[in-house]
């Protein structure tokens, strides 16, 4: 029994792939090892990597164009997440009505893996690396795949898990049909990517809620219910799921809360109920207190063994370049949070210190809102550094809230310029609220750079 209940694609003929990335290339060698005829093309230059993949599986490919003759013949089309809806070859395959899925769509009927999934515009990749933690932790056969580690495609193909922890994308979600979540975990939804969305909210919101789509009344769904969008947004997409909320703001019969003891109480129906100190997670702050929420719902629904759980919560370390300590020179801490690629993100991120800020922040501007940061900046920020060709906005944003504002021309002149106006018992944030690729090929390489230009303070 694969997780999709039926097969509603074909099984056999010609799988075209567009986009050789992680998702594409795994796609690819699992629709080989099923037989179809495999052709993969991307318009951009394959890294080498990906490039020696298909050579040594023997599967066709092209780079640097789409060749319609080779396309238009497909019987199923899987398509990158990169890849827009509005794109015109996009637009010329749907009207031909050619199936056009995602890589998770597609590798999920050949697996009947628990499959544990969790989306959200902010705390995915930290949620999902948790919950893998703990369930590896307790002995599951567990793999970790979508938006983070290997491709899902390609674990079906050359592995076998019991179970998966996937992070899936709003992009991910809008090609997903007829998938089904054992497990689906929303934690929030705020205003990302709208570009891709008619800058429509509610489409936004609506892609999100796929992840709910299909589940049976044996399933569960994980959310918060402290966050207004989802909540609003309930009614309009139900589930037969056993709902379990989670709240830092009161108390649930069923769910995950923080009592007045500062205490995480868990409480699954059927289940033993796990009570931690918030103050015992090795992830501190307010964000993490619902990412360690998320993630340990996931783990009592799989009847994980609370004194597994607590280890497991005391010694997770997080992933690199989301609120990542660097260095402390001179009394002032350095944290490279290059991952914060929007507002709520930074807004997470500023919540999390006590101490005096000064920011690095910018980049390409994916038409923030900046208003949800002016409290936080008024109260905590000293001075924020601007990084990335066009500043305009976040001057435009902060100008009254904070005493200085200034631009640099490098990663390495906005970490001097930083250490120059940061004190002792400081914090230099780089939590940058938009996309990387003015300065850096992506978010990593604007994180490695800030974590060099430190270590050369």
């Amino acid at each position: 029994m694969s997780n999709i209940a039926n097969t509603y694609y074909p099984q056999s003929g010609r799988l075209v792939i567009l986009g050789a990335g992680e998702s594409g290339v795994g796609a690819a060698i699992l629709g080989k090892d099923k037989g179809f005829d495999v052709f993969v093309s991307d318009m951009g230059t394959i890294a080498e990597g990906y490039l020696n993949s298909l050579q040594a599986e023997g599967i066709a490919f092209e780079s640097g164009q789409h060749t319609e003759a080779l396309i238009h013949n497909a019987d199923l089309i899987v398509k990158s997440p990169g890849i827009p809806e509005k794109a015109a070859l996009i637009q010329q395959l749907r009207a031909m009505g050619k199936p056009i899925i995602s890589e998770i769509e597609f590798a999920a009927q050949y697996t009947d893996a628990k499959l544990f999934c969790i989306t959200g515009s902010n705390g995915k990749t930290t949620t999902t690396l948790l919950t893998y933690h703990l369930l590896k932790d307790a002995g599951l056969n567990v793999g970790l795949a979508g938006n983070i580690g290997n491709s899902f495609a390609l674990q079906v193909a050359r592995e076998q898990h019991d179970c998966y922890v996937l992070e899936i994308s709003s992009f991910m979600l809008d090609d997903m049909y007829h998938f089904r979540a054992d497990v689906a975990v929303l934690l929030n939804i705020t205003p990302d990517h709208l570009d891709r969305y008619e800058y429509k909210m509610e489409n936004y919101v609506a892609s999100k809620f796929r992840i709910v789509q299909n589940q049976k009344e044996s399933d569960y769904f994980i959310y918060c219910q402290d966050d207004a969008e989802t909540v609003a947004a309930l009614e309009k997409h139900p589930t037969a799921a056993m709902h379990l909320p989670f709240t830092q703001e009161g108390t649930l019969a069923q769910g995950a809360y923080v009592d007045s003891d500062k205490n995480l109480n868990i409480i699954v129906p059927n289940r033993e109920a796990f009570i931690m100190n918030i103050e015992e997670l090795s992830l501190q702050g307010r964000h993490n207190v619902y990412n360690n929420s998320a993630a340990g719902l996931v783990a009592k629904v799989q009847e994980l063994r609370n004194k597994v759980m607590q280890d497991s919560m005391r010694s997770f370390e997080n992933v690199a370049h989301r609120l990542e300590h660097v260095a402390c020179i001179g009394g002032v801490n350095y944290i490279n949070d290059s991952k914060a690629t929007n507002v709520n993100s930074v807004w997470y991120a500023l919540e999390s210190f006590s101490t005096e800020i000064v920011l690095i922040m910018g980049g390409v501007d994916k038409g923030n809102d900046y208003e949800m940061l002016r409290d936080l900046v008024k109260s905590k920020v000293k001075a924020i550094i601007c990084i990335g060709k066009d500043t305009s906005r976040i001057h435009e944003a902060f100008e009254d809230d904070t005493d200085v504002i200034v631009n640099s021309a490098s990663m390495g002149d906005a970490v001097q310029i930083a250490s120059h106006l940061a004190k002792k018992g400081d914090t230099v944030l780089l939590s940058p609220a938009c996309a990387s690729f003015d300065w850096f090929k992506n978010y990593e390489d604007r994180g490695d750079q800030f974590k060099d230009a430190v270590m050369h303070l």
